[in-house]
Parts: C-alpha cells; structure tokens; sequence
C-alpha cells in the first residue's frame, strides 16, 4: 500500500499554519463533498482529505505524523519505543555493533565469528566454522525474541481463547525486502573485494577469508535504501494472530514462534513472549490450579438439604446440599477446578456454604427462630476466649 503524504492531499507546504490546513480542507471539502460530487471517486477522495485534515490540524497527531510518518496513528503507536529504536538503528548502521546484540549468546562472545574475532583481531567478524570444517559466511543471525504483557480476564485464562493483537514491532522493511539496498537502483561491483565478496583474514599456514563489509559478502553494491537508511528493518505495526491456551495464570508465559524481531540476513525471527496478567474476578478465587466460590443458602436448604444449580467454567451444574450444612462448610468438586498445562490434569472446585438469612420483621419469622433456639444444646460461644 502506496504512502499517504498529508501534506500533498491538502496541497500545503510542510511548514504550513492551522489556518492554512483550514482554509485548503474547506475549499476540498466544498469541492468533492458527496452532496455536491455524488460519484464514488469523489467520496474517496474525501474521506482522504477529512484523514489527512484529522492529522495536520490536531497537534500532537501532526508533530507524531512528522516524525514517525503514518506508523505514528496506528492504534498502540509508542513514541519512546520509536525513538529507542532509532537510536538503535543509527548505532547499527555506525558500526555494526548493534547487529551483534541480535546474535545468540555464547557466554561473554556473542557468537562463533566473536571467538575468532579475538584470535585474529577485532575485524574477523563476518564468518564461522561449520560442523563440517570449512569457514563460512557470518550470515544468517536469529532475530531477538521479545516480550509483550497481556492482561485477561480470569474466565478467559480459565477457559483459553484466541485472539488478534496489534504489536508495534521491527519487521523486514517492505520496500528492499530487509537487504538494505534500494531496489531501483543500479548495482555495481564492489571495489574493495573485486566482486568476490570475501576478503582474506588471516596469513599463514591456516589461511581464512571473512565476508567483505563494503558489500556484507554480496560482491555488488548500490544505494541503501532510502526507507530504512540501508538497515534492512523498519518499526511498523503487526496484526498477530495468537491461541492463549487453557489454564494460564497471572505471571504465564506464552510462546508465540517466529513473532519476534526478524533475523538478519535471512535469518529466523525470534519468537514472541506474552506475559499474561489475570485480573480478578468477583466470584471465582483461584489458587494454584484449585477454584473456590461463595455460594449462598437459605436456612431451608442448609437445614433439610437440597440441590441448588451453581455456575461452573464447564456450564451451570447442580449441587447437592447435605441436610443440616452449617455455614462455612465447603464442598468439593473434583475436576472442576484449573487446567494445568504440564500436567494436563484439571484441580478441584471448593464451593463455600454461606448461609443468608431473610431481611425481615415478620412476627411469625421471629417466633420461628425463637423456637429454633431452644435447639442448640450448648453455648455456641463456649470456647471463644481471648
């Protein structure tokens, strides 16, 4: 999809005034208004001039606009992540350096090129011995795996669910494909390797060549590309379908593959962590993979026994009340409880007998209850003692 320049929809200078975007966005409006210009270009033509005057006129989307272009409106846009990544990207492509922080960790070296880096100087980066023996180029290099926090609903961490998040994100630069190089322009071969893509490492009885830096091993060159400055890699924004599956809790972490930040020079992407937050629920409490509930009684029920319908995550349920219940007593459900993701074995359900009595004033309910006391055969609060 093409970009959109604000700016040349409204037909005003970057440095225009609020009274200049007004003044050009009514005299637009009045022209391809759909009352006016009823034909379906026209009404396209508007909705662009009414998105572009949304974004020039309001300030703060405007100054984000200029900085970041239209990534800056997209829902969940973070300015500082943007500005960080940046900075980021201007390191890498200084140095190269911030291409090492993506590789895999090899205790204080960062990967196998990193090892003969310090045998043969600090310039060997670019190149590895395979399982097979021979030096190869440095290449492909994983992505970093990120991190994003994920709050829920209890009943939907109970249960599992799928779901649709929108990432801001670096991905493969959509205009050079992640090479860096501006696909329009003309290549040529590389003057410091000659086109050969390699230069030598090292002299001697054990001979290497490492990637040449100038072409990172291509033995052509051209213009970087002018999108993302020749890095390969842009911010955008991402749609990520995801499965959250059943039985997760607070502090989970899912593992969404190959969602994380794309490799380098074709290598994989990282994978993508969501940290899962659980809020609370006003009637289901859960510790480890044991559920507990409050369910109210009436004195009837708790006294004669009965069979209430209560709700569970499987669907509603009957329960059973054993005659003369009292008041805290709690009841288990096996396997009504938490799904546990390791075990694959599901907790118990403790439901809770709170027996509720009757607002009233009623003569004869008070006369009841008198009489019910004549049947308590010792002092309740016999054994309460401070």
């Amino acid at each position: 999809m093409a970009k959109k320049d604000y700016y040349e929809i409204l037909g005003v200078d970057r440095n225009a005034s609020k009274t200049d975007i007004k003044k050009a966005y009514r005299k637009l409006a009045l022209k391809y208004h759909p009352d006016k210009n009823p034909n379906k270009d026209a009404e396209e033509k508007f909705k662009e001039i009414s998105e572009a005057y949304a974004v020039l006129f309001d300030d703060e989307k405007r100054k984000l606009y200029d900085e970041f272009g239209e990534e800056a409106l997209h829902a969940g846009f973070d300015a500082e992540k943007a500005r960080e990544y940046k900075k980021w990207s201007s390191f890498q492509q200084a140095g190269g350096a911030g291409r090492r922080e993506s590789a895999q960790g090899f205790g204080r070296y960062h990967s196998y090129e990193d090892i003969f880096g310090d045998l043969f100087g600090s310039d060997m980066g670019g190149g590895f011995f395979s399982q097979t023996g021979d030096f190869r180029t440095r290449g492909a290099a994983r992505g970093r795996d990120i991190e994003h926090e994920l709050t829920i609903d209890m009943m939907s961490a109970l249960k599992g669910f799928e779901t649709k998040l929108s990432m801001q994100k670096v991905k493969s630069c959509p205009t050079c494909g992640g090479s860096g190089m501006d696909p329009n322009s003309s290549m040529s071969t590389c003057s410091t390797c000659g086109g050969s893509g390699r230069l030598n490492a090292a002299q001697g009885p054990m001979q290497f060549t490492k990637p040449c830096p100038q072409c990172q091993g291509h033995g052509k060159i051209g213009k970087p590309c002018k999108q993302c400055g020749g890095n390969g890699q842009v911010l955008g924004t991402e749609n990520i379908k995801v499965t959250i599956p059943q039985g997760v809790k607070e502090g989970s972490r899912v593992r969404v593959a190959g969602k994380g930040e794309p490799g380098l020079n074709g290598g994989p992407a990282g994978d993508l962590y969501l940290i899962i937050h659980v809020k609370a629920h006003p009637f289901l409490r859960r510790e480890g993979d044991e559920l507990s509930m409050d369910v109210p009684v009436t004195v009837r029920e708790a006294m004669e026994g009965g069979t209430v319908k209560i709700p569970t995550i499987d669907g509603p349920i009957k329960l059973k009340i054993p005659p003369r219940s009292q008041s805290g007593q709690t009841l288990r459900l096996k396997g009504k409880g938490a799904f546990n993701i390791k075990t694959k074995r599901r907790g118990d359900l403790m439901v809770k007998l709170v027996v509720k009595l009757p607002q009233t004033e009623d003569k004869e309910i008070i006369a009841a209850v008198r009489k019910m006391d004549r049947f308590y055969k010792e002092d309740l609060r016999k054994d309460i003692r401070l």
